[in-house]
């Protein structure tokens, strides 16, 4: 991909973003890594939804800015993640209103209510909450940075990795409607989904990802 064309993504994943209220206002943001290694991200105080492809920000790995404007505060995740990840090309993080919910109430969404969310997501694992900008959230993704692609971060909201930003994109929107059914659910009383069920469910997951 060139730059000139994950410049374009970026932007059209900021503003499906906000279209579908998954940040408000300048809320949020969003990195790629390109091919030769440095981040384009969003810039700090510019709504997801309203972003040009001439706003971004290209750092190196490192959070030295090489062009664009200041960068988002919560640029040092993003970078944490790629240099933890080398299969990340993309991440996002968003205020999910559902999913953010749940974590702020200290829990992550179950996952024995929706066969989508135990096949397509998986269990999420939820995050201690952490200052903006600080290393507070990636000491606690560090854990389960290999082995998820979705967290919830408690009292914040949720965080997505993706081969690029389309697909961190997508899960994000996942996590949204997974967590606003489940909660529809609980309000009624949910049928779970037996564990004999669910662990076929989680082993069918596993199976998909090894083989991609």
């Amino acid at each position: 991909m060139t730059e000139e064309q994950a410049r374009e993504d970026i932007c059209q994943a900021g503003k499906l973003l906000w279209q579908r209220n998954l940040v408000a206002s300048n809320d949020g943001n969003i990195s790629v890594r390109l091919q030769d290694g440095t981040i384009l991200c969003t810039p700090t105080g510019v709504s997801k939804g309203f972003m040009k492809p001439e706003d971004l920000c290209r750092l190196e790995p490192d959070g030295t800015l090489l062009s664009g404007p200041e960068p988002s505060i919560e640029t040092p995740m993003h970078l944490w993640v790629y240099g933890a990840r080398a299969n990340a090309g993309a991440v996002v993080h968003a205020h999910p209103p559902a999913a953010t919910a749940y974590a702020s109430s200290g829990r992550t969404i179950p996952a024995d209510i929706l066969t989508e969310m135990a096949l397509g997501l998986g269990e999420i694992p939820l995050i201690e909450h952490g200052t903006p900008g600080s290393m507070d959230v990636p000491e606690h993704l560090a854990p389960v940075i290999d082995t998820h692609d979705v967290f919830l971060i408690a009292n914040h909201g949720a965080l997505t990795v993706g081969q690029d930003v389309f697909k961190a994109y997508f899960l994000m929107e996942s996590v949204e409607l997974c967590a606003y059914t489940t909660f529809l659910a609980e309000q009624v009383g949910p049928r779970r989904i037996p564990p004999d069920k669910l662990e076929t469910l989680f082993r069918m997951r596993q199976e998909r990802l090894q083989g991609r």
